[in-house]
């Protein structure tokens, strides 16, 4: 397993729509599913799509157990998601790719998520909570959308010129 680079904004491979996986969940799928999950505990956050780490693939690993708890691994293979409900509900998010920014979103309460996990065994459940947030928010990354194309054109803006400022500052540092 390795550690990988997180793309951040405004890197233009985020803005790419990921391509599904073709051939079912091979060991190398797998060895990226890892690599991405080792990466996403480091950062450290909740969830990371594959085009987060410059794989433009339809892969998503996420991991809500609280800090503290046994570490609960999700693997999500050419997930596809359906909104349940017309019933909407704002949530803070954040993301790795848009370090040290928050705001709120709304997005739909529940959704259904169909994907091959982790063994490549089809999964077909219901998504609540925070669960249903963060896969929306992954699947938004797969579609070459980040949480801030949600907002207002000057929140997005200013969000992206803090990421900047922010990486800047980090390299006359390290210099």
């Amino acid at each position: 397993m390795a550690i990988r680079e997180i793309l951040t904004v405004p890197d233009p491979r985020l803005k790419e729509v990921s391509k599904p996986v073709e051939g079912g969940v091979t060991d190398e799928i797998r060895a990226l599913m890892d690599d991405m999950l080792e990466t996403m505990y480091d950062a450290p956050g909740i969830g990371l799509a594959a085009i987060q780490v410059g794989v433009p693939l339809r892969v998503i690993v996420m991991d809500l157990a609280k800090e503290g708890k046994e570490p609960q691994p999700r693997y999500f293979v050419n997930p596809e998601i359906l909104p349940l409900t017309e019933d909407m509900a704002p949530y803070e998010e954040g993301c790795l790719s848009v370090p040290d920014i928050f705001d709120e979103v709304e997005r739909p309460t529940e959704c259904r998520v169909r994907y091959l996990d982790y063994d490549g065994f089809k999964v077909d459940e219901v998504a609540t909570g925070m669960y249903a947030v963060c896969i929306q928010h992954e699947m938004d990354h797969l579609e070459g959308t980040l949480f801030i194309d949600h907002l207002s054109r000057l929140k997005r803006q200013r969000a992206i010129d803090k990421v900047k400022k922010a990486k800047r500052l980090h390299a006359r540092e390290s210099a």
